[in-house]
């Protein structure tokens, strides 16, 4: 390299160039052979090894090969090596001893430039690895994004201060040492971050959310599917198709509901009731019976349940002459058992969960008949739709069991009874 570095002289010195000039010319035509062997060096590195992984990587089944190669984190790490090599020759082009303040000043841009290129490939890097879990994470459903950015935070945080060493000529031990006085504003900067990363890591140890989670949070007009869980923010997409912003810590802090328990669940819970006329309500007669009986679903209900009374009552000796005494079916009970029967043979109705019909406290509008069930299909619209079909038929039958539904009177009440009145 002497020997080179004498040619470039000799030959200046040949041109006509002053000889007190010589040396700033020769340094820097040394320093831009530097930059040509650094491009020359950079073109090789992404053409020659980006093409060899290419081929590496349309060879394989896996999927991660590709994504290095979309995300370019190969591109981004090759950069680092042109400064690597500029830092390394500078001295050459700069000796120490004769230009130490423009080696030093170029030898910090080198450094710097390191620091950064390095920091955009880990940051890179570390969203693959992100992205590369969240295409897996079907199997448990959690997100790392939050750790993830806490990792970046740290480590262009660590960036920061080994690049205002640099500028300083400052060791980096100093500087974190330092930091110590000023740790209670930091935690002030860093309030937000801290309490999401403290959140974040509650959430996923207790497997309280998942992106994909249907929750619902009053507080802040939450309800809908969580889409995007980050450090300082759970995103949230309501059914109206608008995005609610929600603080991590405050899903740890406060109340929330999530649905996932009902979307792993066999069915969805249907819970309502229909209330009854009380005047309605009255013993069967035999012919009621009769025609109760020709009611598929009923036949054996009321062939079995009149045996069972016609047993206690003759073992019990009943005067039947008075339908107070004894045991004896009413409309309501008849209607309640075919309401069982209904659902349970319901081909949408699943068969391994709660299901059930049931009187609830009479009120001053009647008394409610609750049907408490679980729709196999746990599809919103098509849950909405099984549920209408099953009490518009609920509705359509309560006259054939001679029961009446209850409902306040409304303004075709009253003109219909004056029309009677004036008839």
């Amino acid at each position: 390299m002497n020997n080179m570095q004498e040619w470039i002289t000799e030959t200046l010195l040949e041109w006509g160039i002053i000889e007190s000039t010589v040396g700033y010319w020769d340094n820097i035509i040394i320093l831009l052979l530097i930059l040509l062997l650094a491009f020359v060096v950079d073109y090789v590195c992404n053409h020659i090894i980006i093409g060899i992984f290419k081929r590496i990587a349309v060879r394989t089944k896996t999927d991660w090969d590709d994504l290095i190669l979309d995300r370019k984190i190969i591109h981004k790490i090759i950069n680092v090596i042109p400064a690597i090599l500029i830092y390394i020759l500078l001295p050459i082009a700069f000796a120490p001893w004769d230009s130490p303040i423009i080696l030093l000043l170029l030898q910090k841009v080198c450094k710097i430039y390191i620091i950064a290129v390095s920091l955009r490939f880990i940051n890179a890097s570390l969203n693959l690895v992100n992205e590369l879990y969240n295409r897996r994470a079907a199997v448990t459903g959690k997100s790392i994004k939050g750790f993830i950015q806490v990792i970046q935070l740290l480590l262009l945080f660590i960036g920061i201060i080994l690049i205002i060493s640099i500028l300083i000529s400052e060791s980096p031990a100093k500087l974190f040492a330092g930091l110590g006085a000023s740790a209670a504003v930091l935690m002030l900067v860093f309030k937000d971050s801290i309490l999401g990363f403290v959140a974040g890591i509650q959430l996923s140890a207790n497997d309280m959310l998942r992106p994909g989670d249907w929750i619902t949070m009053n507080k802040y007009g939450a309800d809908g599917t969580v889409i995007d869980v980050t450090l300082n923010a759970i995103k949230v997409r309501n059914f109206d198709n608008t995005i609610v912003t929600i603080p991590p810590y405050s899903l740890v802090s406060d109340s929330f509901q999530n649905w996932r328990g009902m979307s792993d669940s066999p069915g969805r819970r249907i819970k309502r009731s229909i209330n009854i006329d009380m005047n309605s309500v009255r013993f069967c007669t035999p012919e009621m019976l009769g025609k109760y009986r020709k009611i598929d679903l009923l036949t054996e209900y009321i062939d079995q349940k009149e045996a069972e009374l016609r047993q206690y009552n003759e073992k019990n000796q009943i005067d039947n002459s008075i339908q107070v005494n004894g045991r004896r079916q009413t409309n309501l009970g008849v209607f309640r058992a075919y309401l069982e029967r209904y659902l349970r043979n319901h081909p949408d109705v699943s068969k391994e969960l709660t299901c059930m019909v049931r009187h609830l406290q009479p009120t001053e509008k009647g008394i409610p008949i609750e049907l408490y069930f679980f729709s196999a299909e746990k599809r919103w619209i098509f849950y909405e739709s099984i549920q209408a079909d099953i009490f518009d038929h609920i509705l359509a039958i309560i006259p054939e069991f001679g029961l009446e539904a209850f409902q306040n009177i409304s303004g075709a009440d009253i003109r219909a009874l004056n029309r009677q009145t004036t008839a």
